[in-house]
């Protein structure tokens, strides 16, 4: 699994290209650290009009839905800090969303998980996984 952060934009916008790149690394990391928690990873990147999911998973009997924050700095706080009770909220509707449209897979209780994801420059990504949020 490439789990580099791609330096070359193709020519895109640097300043709209660079945080999405940012995203996606830590996406993939989540995705590595839920798989080796034993995690089964159902979909990721789940869209529909009302929003989108950025991993769903399985652990045991539980469906998770799991919110990933990455971020390049301190500034604006920790990266779960920006998980509020209203996008909660919305990721418990989404997540009732994914299960009407993904009936075989929807049973169990519905849980969800932040991992939030601190990359600073010239150390390795900090990841936290904070289970059962919400």
């Amino acid at each position: 699994m490439d789990l580099s952060i791609p330096a070359d934009t193709g020519g895109a916008d640097p300043a709209v290209s660079r945080p999405r790149a940012l995203g996606d690394y830590g996406e993939r990391l989540a995705a590595r650290h839920l798989l080796g928690q034993g995690m089964a990873i159902l979909d990721r990147n789940w869209r529909c009009v009302r929003g989108e999911l950025d991993i769903v998973a399985r652990e045991a009997h539980e469906l998770v839905i799991c919110e990933v924050k990455t971020r390049s700095g301190e500034g604006f706080g920790a990266p779960f800090e920006a998980v509020t009770w209203r996008k909660l909220r919305r990721l418990r509707q989404l997540g009732g969303l994914w299960r009407d449209d993904h009936p075989a897979e929807a049973g169990g209780p519905l849980r969800i998980d932040v991992v939030s994801i601190l990359c600073l420059p010239g150390r390795p990504a900090r990841l936290e996984h904070l289970r059962g949020v919400c």
